[in-house]
């Protein structure tokens, strides 16, 4: 006999274990509670949560995936109108397991799985509401920061772009002389190096009139 990929198989196959989990999950929407073995029960928790997911959206396609596996239409409809509505406010954790006394006859566990219908305290509801404004003031806060931080760039640009502008056409004329007296400059030089050359070779031939009156 084939064996399940994971736990244990609850019926004798896989198409009589998704019928039965339905059986169940139908009975629970309607009755409230129900009383089954340990093992079922945990089974039918993520099912029966998730059809509860299904409903809280409302919308068309989650009904009629619901449907797929709750056949009873008045049970669809008390579970999008009346525990949807109870479960608005919960973000999950809608069924609740509690084990009690073994069967008896094989002493098998049993448990029973409910309905979390108790309405969020208020306590709750206030710290929730108070995470997710906390949440959103420091999103804005960072959005605000970065933008008056991109303003800042663009002004400090803006403003350099201005002062060299400014500096550039106040300082043509200065720009204009100091470009001619490196000119100025560079002539003296060349005219100086050019004496002392001169001067220099004067030196040699005056050493070498001497060095032949000497001879």
């Amino acid at each position: 006999m084939p064996q399940p990929k994971k736990g244990p198989r609850l019926a004798s196959s896989p198409a009589h274990e998704r019928l039965m989990l339905a059986n169940m999950a139908t009975s629970l929407y309607a009755h409230g509670r129900i009383t089954t073995t340990l093992p079922k029960a945990k089974r039918l928790r993520p099912l029966a949560e998730r059809m509860i997911t299904f409903a809280k959206r409302g919308d068309l396609a989650s009904r009629r995936r619901v449907m797929r596996v709750i056949r009873d239409k008045s049970v669809v409809h008390k579970l999008f109108t009346e525990i949807a509505e109870q479960m608005e406010q919960r973000e999950g954790g809608y069924t609740r397991i509690t084990r009690i006394a073994p069967r008896k006859g094989d002493n098998a566990p049993q448990a029973i799985i409910e309905l979390v219908t108790e309405p969020v305290s208020p306590k709750q509801a206030t710290v929730r509401e108070a995470e997710a404004a906390a949440k959103q003031a420091a999103k804005d806060e960072d959005n605000e920061m970065a933008e008056a931080t991109e303003a800042a760039i663009t002004g400090g640009m803006a403003e350099d772009a201005t002062d060299q502008a400014v500096a550039a056409n106040e300082s043509g004329e200065d720009v204009a002389a100091a470009d001619q007296s490196a000119v100025d400059l560079q002539k003296e030089s060349k005219e100086a190096e050019a004496a002392e050359a001169q001067a220099e070779e004067d030196a040699d031939v005056a050493e070498d009139v001497a060095k032949a009156d000497e001879k």
